[in-house]
């Protein structure tokens, strides 16, 4: 499996060969070489911990230009389909004429697939939030990341007859294998501009103020229609968030095409 050709990590491979080499060369000195590798791993640990980051690979934080200049934000939605949540949010989408994109999650998919298809059926984009949605995504294998992912990207595309093309990991944590896996499955990666973190907060006033803080055309904002959030606290920030939108002139859009 080819890993990610960034500069960062072509750094890295580089680094272990130039290690390997002068083991050969200074046996003695391998203390120091251990010490060095050991300060790469974590520096690479370190970089699939930052959600927003390029170090690994291309990740998408805010949208292209021509999006920009339309004055388009993206409205996206993690951990779905949920029944009890996710209907009154594309009610309230509809309410407000906005599309958004659904990271959804493919064991959640496959419960309720009805629901996969109404999120489509609305106009709404439906991309790759892995199938099991693992606290231990970060530590996977190549092999193991692929399954996974070519998993959720199957039942999406049997459900919705769309294949996905851009893939969130879970929480955002990822390893320096996942590039490959994704380029390889016809995916992007995307993150976030700015997050309400509506998982951990109950305050909708402060969520909402998260994502309307300097908001600007091309940002890409993260929030959840599955796993914690309330649905009454959810509802209340997403709708503050649509109405101040239209009052700033910006218009939420799904992502699109990479």
């Amino acid at each position: 499996m080819r890993l990610g050709a960034t500069p960062f990590v072509a750094a890295s491979a580089g680094l272990h060969a130039a290690a390997a080499a002068a083991l050969v060369a200074w046996p003695s000195a391998w203390p120091a070489l251990v010490t060095v590798l050991v300060t790469d791993h974590l520096g690479l640990v370190a970089a699939g911990l930052l959600p927003r980051t390029a170090l690994l690979g291309a990740n998408l934080t805010r949208l292209p230009p021509a999006a920009t200049a339309r004055g388009e934000i993206a409205l996206t939605l993690d951990d779905g389909p949920d029944p009890a949540v996710t209907p009154q949010v594309l009610d309230l989408l509809d309410s407000h004429g906005a599309r958004a994109t659904f990271f959804c999650i493919g064991g959640r998919a496959e419960r309720h697939p009805e629901l996969v298809r109404e999120i489509a059926r609305r106009g709404h984009q439906v991309e790759n939030h892995s199938y099991a949605h693992s606290h231990t995504f970060a530590f996977g294998s190549p092999w193991g990341l692929r399954r996974d992912i070519e998993s959720a990207s199957d039942l999406i595309e049997r459900l919705t007859g769309r294949r996905p093309v851009y893939f969130r990991a879970p929480a955002g944590v990822r390893n320096l294998f996942l590039e490959g896996v994704l380029r390889r499955g016809g995916l992007r990666l995307a993150s976030w501009t700015r997050r309400g973190f509506d998982t951990v907060s109950r305050d909708p006033e402060a969520i909402s103020a998260r994502l309307l803080r300097d908001l600007a055309a091309g940002d890409i904002l993260l929030l959840h229609d599955g796993g914690r959030p309330p649905a009454p606290v959810l509802l209340r920030a997403l709708d503050a968030v649509l109405r101040e939108a239209r009052a700033r002139g910006l218009r939420p859009a799904p992502l699109g095409a990479p």
